[in-house]
């Protein structure tokens, strides 16, 4: 987020639509979301989940100019019984004429993707009904970067990520090849993506990166765009630059999750300099 603290929404569930066994389309409306504003084609946004299953409780902006930073030590400041969970999620979809908004959910269990046990949002998503609440924060970049016109993307990532790479490829200029190589965890997960060449991994018969490195990409500067569980993005990443001899800088990547951690738990010393990486190239191919 911008050190200006994005818009807040009270926003209630109007859609809910199984997509595949693990995938769940929620769509949401508030009168606060008309009229905003798209930012990345991969945008996100913070939903907030209050833990009685009421509205939750976030803190108003700070007044002093503190921005994200004060906001942030305002919400760790509600008694830990009343602050809401708070998790990032790609919107799928952004309405702003009718003030709707569409995010996808991945429904976490034992297994992959997440290991362990379902999280609080996972959990509100499976039962989630017409009328619930939530509180939305955003949208906002999350790190998109806007190609300088390269002919072929490749889209890389697991299906956290998919939400995000349909919208990619809906606003692909016209011309533009696209890759798209994704991990499920099975064929019932797969999902339809107009407009890119798609190749499906299935969780526990090949990895992410080694899927990559077996795709044959069409002839021309490449664009690409990673994310999922952090070490695989990391190591997709690694191939496409030291492998592949992308520039680094046509590399947008993102680690949506971690494995055997929370957005709860602290950033790691990796995840500091993952962030440190996807700051804005001197020369231009700067965050869309």
């Amino acid at each position: 987020m911008s050190q200006d603290l994005p818009a807040y929404a009270l926003c209630r569930v109007v859609g809910v639509e199984p997509l595949t066994p693990r995938m769940r389309r929620i769509t949401l409306a508030s009168d606060d979301l008309l009229g905003a504003r798209p930012v990345a084609p991969d945008q996100q946004v913070k939903i907030f989940l209050a833990r009685d299953g009421g509205v939750p409780e976030i803190p108003a902006a700070p007044e002093d100019g503190s921005g994200v930073a004060g906001w942030y030590v305002r919400y760790l400041a509600v008694p830990e019984e009343r602050r809401p969970w708070m998790r990032s999620y790609t919107v799928r979809a952004l309405d702003p004429d009718a003030g709707r908004m569409v995010v996808d959910f991945v429904l976490h269990g034992d297994g992959e993707p997440g290991g362990g046990h379902a999280g609080p949002a996972s959990r509100w998503a499976a039962r989630a009904a017409i009328g619930d609440v939530v509180g939305v924060l955003g949208p906002a970049v999350a790190g998109y970067r806007s190609p300088d016109g390269e002919p072929v993307r490749l889209l890389v990532g697991d299906e956290t990520a998919l939400p995000a790479i349909a919208a990619i490829l809906e606003q692909l200029p016209p011309g533009t090849r696209a890759v798209a190589v994704v991990e499920v965890d099975g064929p019932a997960e797969e999902q339809e993506l107009p407009g890119a060449d798609v190749h499906w991994v299935h969780r526990g018969g090949g990895s992410l990166p080694d899927a990559v490195r077996a795709v044959e990409l069409p002839e021309g500067p490449v664009f690409a765009w990673v994310a999922g569980e952090a070490s695989a993005v990391r190591a997709v990443r690694r191939h496409l630059v030291g492998e592949r001899g992308l520039d680094r800088r046509r590399v947008a990547f993102t680690g949506y999750w971690r494995r055997d951690l929370t957005q709860d738990d602290a950033p790691t010393e990796q995840d500091m300099a993952d962030v440190a990486e996807q700051l804005p190239a001197p020369d231009g191919a700067a965050s869309g």
